[in-house]
């Protein structure tokens, strides 16, 4: 039975190439506006099995609003990808290179590309909604002087010519997608090598680090510690950690140790690390 997950944005977008590769090519997209109705939608067993959504880029950084719903969410991480972001110049079939007047798609995207793009001055470039969502619209419009960048899905999707493949600037683009699923839809990975927490420590001296100090006493690999501002209170923080581990054993003694030096602590997935997708 294939699976049905939401996701942010537009068929044809990477969150849809990030589920395709988690969950097979079958996989049924639930698109939404943005990331607060991703997380209603995989909240809901009647609705969905679950929710993929963006919480890092490797050049942009993290997404704190992503880390934010998630701790405030029921949901658990199930698990994760690495996707390379190839962006594309893409056209109407019948299109070819001197014909293009303009070039739409969302400003990240452009601005990822501007090496690409500027070497056609002629060119005006048009800051769109989404990139998946303007290649839909070239095709609907059987555009003759406008090409869009784009994934090599939207191509497939809209029957759309790419011009010139993988025109990114920065070839080491790569965005981290979590596979997330309501907790009681969750069962125990028993071959799980890595865990999202969420933790508070008091304002008291060194506090932080005698957590991570426990946390390297226990062969625990943090692979990232994300500090978070925490609304409802001025000042304070809250930190998401990335734990990776040869069993999860380990991870659990830690927790054990870690917990009594902590305000607060939340688990947000224990999972297997995941794939790197080129």
């Amino acid at each position: 039975m294939e699976k049905k997950v939401s996701i942010q944005g537009y068929e044809g977008s990477f969150h849809q190439i990030a589920a395709q590769e988690f969950l097979g090519k079958d996989v049924e997209v639930i698109t939404c506006a943005t990331f607060r109705e991703v997380v209603k939608i995989a909240s809901s067993q009647k609705e969905s099995d679950g929710g993929i959504m963006a919480i890092e880029n490797s050049i942009a950084g993290s997404i704190l609003p992503n880390y934010t719903l998630l701790q405030k969410s029921k949901l658990k991480i199930r698990g994760e990808i690495y996707l390379q972001i190839h962006q594309n110049l893409l056209v109407n079939p019948d299109v070819k290179l001197e014909d293009i007047r303009e070039v739409h798609s969302h400003p990240m995207a452009l601005l990822q590309c501007m090496d690409y793009l500027e070497k056609h001055p002629s060119w005006k470039l048009i800051e769109t909604e989404d990139t998946a969502l303007s290649a839909k619209h070239i095709h609907q419009h059987r555009s003759k002087h406008v090409a869009v960048v784009a994934s090599k899905l939207a191509a497939e999707l809209f029957k759309l010519k790419v011009l010139s493949p993988k025109i990114q600037s920065n070839k080491n683009n790569y965005t981290r997608f979590l596979y997330v699923q309501p907790e009681k839809a969750v069962v125990e990975i028993s071959s799980a090598n890595k865990a999202s927490i969420n933790f508070q420590t008091d304002h008291s001296k060194g506090s932080l680090a005698k957590v991570l100090a426990k946390i390297a006493e226990a062969g625990i690999n943090l692979s990232k510690l994300q500090s978070m501002p925490i609304p409802e209170a001025e000042w304070k923080y809250s930190f998401h950690a990335d734990m990776e581990f040869d069993s999860v054993e380990s991870f659990n003694k830690v927790l054990e140790v870690i917990k009594p030096i902590t305000e607060s602590l939340i688990v947000l997935g224990v999972y297997q690390k995941g794939k790197t997708v080129k």
